[in-house]
């Protein structure tokens, strides 16, 4: 099937990659299907992409890379409705905000993404008693240095 993306343009998916939100996404209860692209194989980023919305895109991390210490405990409810287990454990993803500079990024660790890979199911969740915020910096020390080929 092909679908429709203003970030990433038209993009032919497998019924396979589609990810379900049965309750949909905070602020889109109505958006409940997503494919999650890549955006490079060696980049932490990739695009959490509405099937149905072509405006609707987030830019997510897997926030192990950038935060050691990122940890909580999933709600029973949680763990039942996604179908996780120990033999299937969630994958975690958080939504990440690019202001105009992009030294500037944050990620929202109080709302994380939780996808069940196997099953290809997800919901994002409000964490509780916990000390995140919806605005921790990727690169708090500014972005990595890149090497530059050949000289300037």
């Amino acid at each position: 099937m092909i679908i429709e993306s203003t970030r990433l343009g038209q993009l032919e998916v497998n019924k396979e990659q589609i990810i379900s939100f049965p309750s949909g996404i905070p602020g889109f209860p109505n958006e409940k299907e997503f494919i999650l692209i890549h955006s490079d194989i060696e980049s932490p980023f990739a695009f959490l992409q509405s099937i149905s919305e072509p405006n609707l895109t987030f830019i997510v991390v897997e926030p192990f890379q950038f935060f050691k210490d990122y940890e909580f405990s999933l709600d029973d409810q949680v763990v039942e409705s996604l179908k996780l287990s120990g033999d299937n454990p969630p994958r975690v993803l958080n939504i990440v905000t690019v202001p105009e500079k992009a030294e500037e990024m944050t990620a929202n660790l109080l709302a994380p993404v939780i996808i069940n890979p196997n099953e290809r199911l997800a919901q994002q969740i409000v964490l509780e008693k916990v000390s995140f915020s919806t605005k921790h910096r990727l690169f708090p020390e500014g972005l990595p240095e890149t090497e530059t080929k050949g000289g300037a």
